[in-house]
């Protein structure tokens, strides 16, 4: 297939650049994936979608405040985003502009702190941190990183916005945005309706915000994140599986966790990088039905939904979302599919 076959007109004010007042107010698109049926409902409704017995399987990931502003000796300004702590006193980062950054270049923090540049690994930066603890200075002095798409600085509100009640394990510089719009009440309420959770983690990296630039997708290679899936999550889908339930994964990092862990076929502990790239043909091994945001066009994500409720479906899906003003991307509304085969 290629890139353009999952491209879609977008306006520009259907871009969500605010969340809504309050997690659970958004609306929930539902495609059932084997005969293309969409219903309009509300992320409320969303315990009428689930069973008894089904796992919902969430990503724990936090958001690090990972989007540091300095300067260069020159007084030229850098922004940098962390990409992937190394340790206490070091990261891979991408810095902007990068061209005249060398190693043992210094940069001043907005604010008090500095980095060093201590080498490169491909297109990001070492970085280390000359006191000791780079984590202390992110907190102290680091933004939420917001996406792109959102054009806007980021502000208090965000703190605690762009980011899971259920966030655990520090290491994302990107939501998982389907986890959003969960409060602890709905959590409840869905535990309360026999429905079990399960966690795990995979750290979102600015690789997903890449675009697919190859005509033909086969062609594009995925990102590297990193993932943990449990003995115990393997346990709970054994169990859901061995009961008649459904393994609902809370968007697609949790899709690419369990699908990774599954490579071979049959679901294992997993810990380590993936490159999982899902497109149409891929066949699911773990996830039954998916909850996912709206992603953006030609983009991986996008790729991955249309692997699993259909490539046709899901782009009508998309057609109608904006004929009916639905709010698109990180701070937008969700999707509820089931899949297609």
């Amino acid at each position: 297939m290629y890139r353009t076959d999952f491209h879609y007109e977008l306006p520009p004010e259907l871009i969500a650049q605010r969340p809504l007042a309050e997690r659970g107010a958004s609306r929930l698109l539902n495609l059932d994936g084997p005969s293309g049926a969409l219903r309009d409902l509300s992320f409320a409704d969303l315990p009428q979608l689930l069973r008894p017995g089904d796992l919902l399987v969430l990503n724990d990931t936090s958001v690090m405040r990972a989007r540091l502003l300095g300067r260069k000796p020159t007084g030229g300004c850098v922004e940098i985003l962390i990409e992937r702590l190394l340790g206490p006193d070091a990261a891979l980062a991408h810095c902007r502009p990068g061209r005249s950054l060398r190693t043992a270049t210094e940069i001043e923090i907005d604010g008090g702190g500095k980095v060093v540049v201590a080498g490169r690994e491909g297109e990001l930066f070492r970085l280390v941190a000359p006191d000791g603890d780079l984590s202390a200075l992110m907190a102290r002095r680091g933004h939420v990183p917001l996406p792109p798409y959102i054009q806007r600085p980021d502000d208090g509100a965000d703190t605690e916005r762009y980011q899971t009640v259920y966030a655990a394990r520090e290491g994302a510089i990107a939501a998982p945005t389907a986890g959003l719009h969960f409060e602890e009440a709905m959590l409840a309420r869905l535990s309360a309706l026999g429905v079990g959770q399960a966690r795990v983690t995979l750290h979102v990296g600015a690789g997903t915000f890449q675009p697919v630039r190859a005509e033909r997708i086969d062609a594009h290679r995925m990102h590297a994140e990193w993932v943990e899936v449990g003995d115990d999550v393997c346990a709970q889908v054994s169990a859901t599986r061995a009961a008649g339930g459904r393994v609902v994964a809370v968007g697609t990092t949790s899709v690419r966790s369990l699908e990774t862990a599954a490579a071979d076929g049959a679901l294992r502990p997993y810990c380590g990088d993936s490159r999982l790239f899902i497109r149409p043909g891929y066949r699911f091994r773990v996830v039954d039905a998916l909850l996912t945001n709206f992603h953006l066009p030609e983009s991986t994500l996008l790729m991955l939904v249309s692997a699993f409720a259909g490539h046709a479906q899901v782009m009508a899906a998309y057609r109608h979302a904006v004929e009916a003003r639905y709010r698109f991307f990180s701070y937008g509304d969700a999707m509820f599919l089931t899949r297609w085969n």
